[in-house]
């Protein structure tokens, strides 16, 4: 499962950040999923080896621009491409009315169907072959949601000696046991998939955040997740300084609620435009990782534009090729 960030600034970008937009992979880049769309976001797309036309479907947190501004623009540039496909967008209701109003009002088409599905509704869950989806509602200036995936469908190991013992040779049999099928032997017997295989492991789950100035809303849904990866927008003293009108996190802040809540890895992203990279430059975003690595021992990231990170079946995350 591998993670890359399409733009990691908070509100408006800045000459090393573009404004949100993540990209999610499972099962290789072709099939993979966009979680917010922030203006920019097709062109960074450009630079990565994720292609619209295989993306499954996107995601959006909230209607705030630095999270959809992008939406019209890679929905129609898929549509001069060529795509055919179906694709889903998950989002708030109106987020719908946004992309349609930008798509009738620019003389603009889809050549594919645009299956919206509102992110909102009461008992939400949305699910495919690689991932089942729900919410978490969270606090911000408007409504807005995490989204919590787990991994489906996981590898199953064949149990040889109970194969061995009941007299079910190796063949075509096995194969299809191990991919999640009953079968019916040559002899007539029923053999189930649940009898002849077991799962290793517990599904991958991960939690992408959006806009939110309560981490601790998190705390439920972050039970046996592997990854969180949510906002630092500020240092504590830049918010408290700012105030509370934005509804952004501090790095303490959620450094704090990792921590209580053992979540094993951290990726902290959506930094101010104020932050540089420049370590002679004030403020610098090293500020944001030494106030969260002074509270959080997990493993931590701050997250930069077209970093990748891989999480492994073993649940550690760890940087990929970029």
């Amino acid at each position: 499962m591998e993670f890359t960030f399409l733009g990691t600034s908070a509100g408006t970008p800045t000459k090393s950040r573009n404004v949100t937009g993540l990209a999610l992979s499972h099962g290789g880049p072709k099939h993979w999923y966009l979680i917010d769309c922030g203006e920019g976001t097709q062109h960074q797309l450009l630079r990565t080896h994720h292609s619209v036309m295989q993306l499954q479907a996107i995601f959006i947190t909230h209607i705030h621009g630095d999270h959809t501004f992008g939406l019209p623009g890679l929905l129609t540039s898929a549509s001069m491409l060529g795509r055919t496909a179906p694709l889903y967008l998950v989002a708030p209701s109106p987020v719908k009315t946004f992309v349609e109003a930008a798509i009738g009002n620019s003389d603009s088409s889809l050549s594919f169907e645009l299956r919206f599905v509102d992110s909102e509704a009461e008992g939400f869950h949305w699910e495919d072959d690689a991932f089942s989806v729900s919410t978490v509602p969270l606090s911000h200036r408007v409504s807005c949601r995490a989204f919590v995936f787990t991994e489906r469908n996981l590898e199953r190991q064949l149990l040889q000696d109970r194969l061995d013992a009941d007299g079910i040779e190796a063949g075509p049999a096995w194969g299809r046991l191990q991919q999640g099928h009953d079968v019916v032997l040559q002899d007539g017997r029923l053999a189930r998939c649940d009898d002849y295989t077991r799962i290793a492991r517990k599904p991958r789950k991960v939690i992408v955040a959006g806009d939110n100035d309560q981490p601790d809303l998190l705390l439920g849904a972050s039970t046996d997740a592997q990854v969180v990866i949510h906002e630092a927008t500020y240092t504590q003293e830049v918010s408290d300084r700012v105030g509370p009108w934005p509804q952004h996190s501090s790095a303490a802040q959620v450094a704090r609620f990792a921590e209580a809540a053992g979540v094993p890895n951290l990726v902290l992203t959506h930094f101010s435009s104020r932050y540089q990279l420049n370590p002679d430059a004030y403020p610098h975003i090293g500020e944001i990782e030494s106030e969260a690595r002074s509270i959080y021992r997990g493993n931590l990231y701050l997250a930069r534009d077209f970093a990748s990170y891989d999480l492994g079946r073993d649940g550690f995350l760890r940087p990929g090729a970029e």
